[in-house]
C-alpha cells in the first residue's frame, strides 16, 4: 500500500506551505466529521474533489449537501455501496490522483487494493493536516497507545494551558486535526492523540515529541496481525526532533523506540512507576521526578507535581491515571514546559467522564464507572487499583482472550455481575480461575437490564468493597458506545440509592 507517497504527475511534493493544490483529482473516501474536514480544506485550495460514502444519515446529509455546493462530486448511497465492493468495475478511481481515507476504513478495502494496484497513493487526514499547515504551523505533540490516549493528550492540554500556551487537543480525541491546522487564529502548540489506524496512514509527521503509552492486543482484525498493529503504533515515534517518550514498564514500547528512525539529536526519555534513573520521569515516593530535562540529571531531579495533585474525590489515582501523568509530563518538558507548569496543568486537569469517576458511596461500598475500560488491558489497570472488588464485565469482547485478566485479578474478586453477548467466555475464565468466587448472570438486554445489573451488585458488595464497572468489552451489543453504557450504570447506581 502506497502510504505517503507523493500524487504522479504533480510539480513538485505536496510537503510544504507554498505546495500548489489546484488541480489535484482527489477522491475522499467516508465523509464523516474528518473526511469532511478534508474534503472542505482540499477544495478550499482548488483540489478537484469526489467524495465517496455508502452510509446515510441526517448529519451526512447535511455533510454532502455544503459539499455539493462547494463543487465536490459526490458518490453516495447503493452507488457507492457498488463502487466499494467492486471498485475495478466503476469510475471512482478513474483520473484519480489521490486518495483520502478517514481512519475507520480498513487497508484491505477493495478500493485502497485497486488505488494501489494502479498507483495512486493513500493518505489518512493526519498525513492531510501534516502537509497543509501554514507557514510558521504549531508544533505537534503526538501520542498514541492501546489505552490512556485520551487522558493524557488531556493532561498535556492542560499543562500547556498552564504554561500560558494556546493549545488544542486534537486527533483521535474528537476535534480533527485539519480543523485546528486551519485555524485562522494560529495555535503555539497542538496536542495531538493518534490511533494505530491513523498512525497506519501517515508518513510525513514529524513531531517535537512523541509517546507510546503501552502495547496490548486490540483491533488486530482491522491491522491484521498483531505485528502490524504494534508497527503501526510504532509509527508515532517516526521523524520526532527532540524526545521519544517509552513505557520503562511495557519493553514493547523501549522496543519500538530502538527501531525507529528519529531525527538525529532526539532522546529516548523513559516514565515509570519507580524511582527515575538518568533520562527518566518517575516517583520519588510521593513525588513526579523529572531526571531526564534537568543540567544536572546524573544528581539532581526536578518536582513535577505529587500524587495527591491528580485524586479527584475520595478515590486515590490509580496507577495507570499516575503513568499517564508522567507519560504528559515527560511531553511537555521535552516541548520546553517549565516544571511549575506542569504541576499546574495537573492540578487542574479535569477527567472525561466514565474513567474511574466515583458515582456513589453508600454504606462504606464505593460505586465507581469505568465504562471506556473497553478491552482487558483497560480492565486489568482499573482492577489493580483497587483490593476488594465487585467486578461488571461483559460486552463484546472483539476476539480478545480474557483467560490472563482473570487469572492475575481473581484474589481481588469478591463478586462478578456478567452482561452482554461474550459474558459466557468470561464465565468460563472464572470457572478455570476463581471458581470460588460468587457469579451472577445478566441474560437481559433491555433497556432495564442495568437496574438489574446494579441490584445483583449490590447484593454481593460488602463493607469496604468498590462495585467497578470495567467491562473488558465494547458497548455495541447493549449501548450506542461507552458513554451511554456509563450514563446507564451511574443512573441505575442512583436510582437504587434514592438519589
Amino acid at each position: 500500500m502506497r502510504c505517503g507517497g507523493e500524487p504522479a504527475g504533480r510539480a513538485g511534493p505536496l510537503d510544504h506551505p507554498g505546495a500548489d493544490w489546484a488541480g489535484l483529482r482527489v477522491l475522499v473516501t467516508g465523509l464523516g466529521v474528518s473526511g469532511f474536514a478534508a474534503a472542505d480544506a482540499l477544495l478550499e485550495r482548488g483540489a478537484v474533489v469526489r467524495g465517496l460514502d455508502s452510509g446515510s444519515s441526517e448529519a451526512l446529509s447535511q455533510r454532502c449537501e455544503i459539499l455539493g455546493v462547494l463543487g465536490a462530486d459526490l458518490v453516495l448511497g447503493d452507488e457507492a455501496a457498488a463502487a466499494l465492493a467492486d471498485p475495478a468495475a466503476s469510475s471512482v478511481l478513474d483520473d484519480i490522483d489521490l486518495v483520502v481515507t478517514s481512519p475507520g476504513w480498513r487497508p484491505s478495502s477493495p478500493v485502497f487494493v485497486e488505488a494501489d494496484a494502479r498507483g495512486i497513493p493513500v493518505w489518512g487526514e493526519v498525513e492531510l493536516a501534516w502537509r497543509m499547515r501554514p507557514e510558521g504551523a504549531a508544533p505537534w505533540v503526538t501520542i498514541t497507545g492501546t489505552n490512556g490516549k485520551t487522558t493524557t493528550v488531556q493532561m498535556l492540554h492542560s499543562i500547556f494551558t498552564a504554561a500560558g500556551l494556546r493549545s488544542r487537543a486534537v486527533g483521535n480525541v474528537g476535534t480533527p486535526i485539519m480543523e485546528a491546522v486551519l485555524d485562522p487564529e494560529p495555535y503555539d502548540v497542538l496536542a495531538v492523540e493518534l490511533s494505530s489506524f491513523q498512525l497506519h496512514w501517515q508518513n510525513s509527521l514529524s513531531p517535537v515529541a512523541s509517546v507510546c503509552l503501552n502495547v496490548a492486543p486490540d483491533h488486530v482484525d482491522w491491522h491484521g496481525s498483531l505485528e502490524e498493529y504494534r508497527a503501526a503504533k510504532g509509527r508515532v515515534y517516526a521523524n520526532t526532533h527532540v524526545a521519544c517518550v517509552y513505557n520503562v514498564e511495557d519493553e514493547t514500547t523501549r522496543e519500538l523506540v530502538e527501531d525507529a528512525d528519529v531525527v538525529e539529536g532526539a532522546r529516548a526519555v523513559g516514565f515509570t512507576l519507580g524511582t527515575p534513573a538518568v533520562s527518566m520521569v518517575g516517583l520519588v515516593e510521593d513525588v513526579l521526578a523529572d531526571r531526564a530535562f534537568v543540567e544536572n540529571r546524573r544528581t539532581s531531579a526536578a518536582e513535577l507535581g505529587t500524587i495527591a495533585d491528580l485524586q479527584r474525590g475520595s478515590v486515590a489515582p490509580p496507577p495507570h491515571v499516575i503513568a499517564n501523568a508522567l507519560a504528559a509530563a515527560a511531553l511537555a518538558r521535552a516541548a520546553g514546559v517549565p516544571p511549575l507548569a506542569v504541576r499546574e496543568g495537573l492540578r487542574t486537569f479535569t477527567p472525561e467522564a466514565h474513567r474511574i469517576a466515583e458515582v456513589a458511596r453508600e454504606g462504606d461500598v464505593t460505586w465507581i464507572d469505568d465504562s471506556k475500560a473497553t478491552n482487558p488491558h483497560a480492565a486489568a489497570a482499573s482492577l489493580r487499583a483497587f483490593t476488594d472488588v465487585v467486578w461488571i464485565a461483559g460486552g463484546l469482547l472483539k476476539g480478545a482472550d480474557v483467560d490472563d485478566l482473570v487469572r492475575e485479578h481473581a484474589a481481588r474478586l469478591r463478586g462478578v455481575v456478567l452482561l452482554g453477548r461474550d459474558r459466557e467466555r468470561l464465565a468460563e475464565a472464572l470457572g478455570r480461575h476463581a471458581p470460588e468466587v460468587p457469579v451472577i448472570d445478566v441474560p437481559e438486554t433491555d433497556t432495564g437490564a442495568m437496574t438489574r445489573i446494579v441490584e445483583a451488585a449490590a447484593s454481593l458488595a460488602r463493607p469496604g468493597d468498590v462495585v467497578l464497572l470495567a467491562p473488558a468489552a465494547a458497548s455495541m451489543d447493549m449501548f450506542r458506545n461507552y458513554e451511554v453504557r456509563g450514563e446507564a450504570f451511574a443512573d441505575a447506581v442512583r436510582a437504587h440509592h434514592g438519589h
